[in-house]
């Protein structure tokens, strides 16, 4: 395991079901999930940023949060606690490329702890391994990912018409794959979310799907709760004409008048790194009250 972190502080109001006493230990306090909305999961998604705000170096073969945190154990042990309280766990096409031999499962980052999370998915009535959903447009993914099959998890391909044929193709008689098929051109999350959520009982998502769905997230108002990790290290971007390293919201830009906003819910330290986690202020629109 791990020291514990240092609690700096904490404003949790909520009062659903927390986290056991040797997690509490370590962390420092509780995490307690609150109920799922009626029509999709409780979101929450988790990134490391470095101290210029950039999310990956994107190099070949070091694209990944690993090269941004240094693989510091406090923060890949906050990702395998964080996956362990979902029952999905969201990711694109092209993470899924990048990530190359990574798995999904709450254990991946910190194996040694296998045991203790495996208690808590159960005691939380949970399945033993997260559903996988994947969202890929047009079906081309990597036949040979070990993420694609690991045995026992359940595999969500969302995909348009065109794509799911190419998914069937790829993943023939795969034992755990369903296929959700958007009616359009390009998969749109909010009837995603519904369909995880009524038809399959997803409760809680975790969003590891990268800056762009990230951006959709908070674009279309889904996601809930944002953990962050400040990672010591300055990452810098490439001058033109060289591609811009990623930022943590690409593909998304908003009003001045009314952008995004957290809630700070705690934060701790250990060593140079920061913990945040943070809730999403409703939009002040949707604030103001109409006249009757």
């Amino acid at each position: 395991m791990i020291v514990p972190y240092t609690l700096l502080f904490d404003e949790d109001r909520g009062s659903g079901p927390g986290l056991p006493l040797l997690f509490q230990a370590l962390y420092g306090s509780d995490w307690r999930m609150p109920p799922a909305p009626a029509e999709r999961p409780y979101i929450f998604t988790n990134f490391v940023v470095s101290q210029d705000g950039r999310i990956s170096f994107d190099e070949p073969h070091r694209s990944g949060g690993g090269e941004v945190s240094r693989h510091a154990p406090h923060d890949v042990w906050l990702m395998a606690l964080i996956r362990a309280r979902a029952d999905a766990i969201l990711t694109g096409g092209g993470t899924l490329r990048v990530a190359e031999r990574h798995r999904w499962t709450p254990w991946e980052t910190f194996p040694s702890a296998e045991v203790e999370l495996a208690a808590l998915r159960a005691a939380e009535g949970r399945q033993p391994l997260p559903m996988l959903v994947v969202i890929s447009g047009r079906g081309d993914l990597p036949a040979s990912a070990p993420a694609l099959h690991v045995p026992g998890q359940p595999l969500l391909i969302a995909t348009t018409a065109a794509g799911a044929e190419r998914v069937r193709a790829t993943l023939p008689d795969h034992p755990n794959l369903t296929i959700v098929v958007a009616p359009g051109e390009r998969v749109e999350l909010a009837p995603l979310f519904q369909t995880l959520r009524v038809e399959h009982g997803i409760t809680t998502l975790l969003s590891e799907g990268g800056a762009r769905i990230y951006g959709e997230l908070l674009r279309d108002r889904l996601i809930d709760e944002v953990f962050t990790t400040l990672s010591p290290i300055i990452v810098g971007n490439r001058p033109p004409p060289e591609p811009p390293r990623t930022s943590l919201v690409e593909g998304t830009a908003f009003s001045p008048d009314d952008p995004p906003r957290l809630r700070l819910v705690s934060l701790r330290r250990f060593e140079d790194y920061l913990f945040q986690r943070a809730m999403i202020v409703p939009p002040a629109s949707s604030l103001i009250k109409k006249p009757a």
